[in-house]
């Protein structure tokens, strides 16, 4: 069964930075080999709007049956509003905000980030899942493409 994960745009980002190359690159051929149906958003297509070329074509590489597009409705918004309103997140990290909504929302098995200061973060994870649980949303799970890597020993 294709687990079913949302990435965020850091994770795009990864593919070609330095110290996230390797496992982003490891969490790609496992996305490649259609391990996942992966879910992408309007935020995410936004946030790559201001990225060079070949970050943008990183998205290029999910297959075309895997990759689903999710949209912002009333219920991510309100959702969103909820995690800046109780201070989960700043104002200044909206999309970040966004981005959990979207995954929460839809009920999708993980959402995956480079982002430790807002996202992958036991703390702010707490705070989402609290006000995930109150709402009738179920946990979140947020980690790293670190935890994707596949131990072939």
């Amino acid at each position: 069964m294709q687990q079913r994960i949302y990435i965020d745009t850091s994770v795009i980002g990864g593919y070609y930075d330095e110290e996230f190359e390797e496992a982003t690159k490891q969490l790609f051929e496992r996305i490649i080999n259609k391990d996942f149906f992966v879910y992408f958003s309007e935020v995410n297509e936004t946030e790559l709007e201001f990225a060079p070329d070949h970050v943008k074509e990183v998205k290029n590489l999910i297959p075309a049956d895997c990759i689903r597009h999710i949209e912002i409705d009333d219920e991510v918004e309100a959702l969103t509003q909820t995690y800046i309103k109780e201070k989960a997140l700043g104002k200044a990290s909206e999309n970040d905000a966004y981005h959990i909504a979207l995954a929460s929302v839809n009920r999708l098995d993980c959402l995956i980030s480079w982002n430790f200061k807002h996202l992958v973060n036991f703390d702010k994870i707490k705070m989402f899942n609290s006000i995930n649980i109150r709402l009738g949303y179920p946990f979140i799970d947020i980690r790293s493409p670190l935890e994707f890597l596949k131990n072939e020993n």
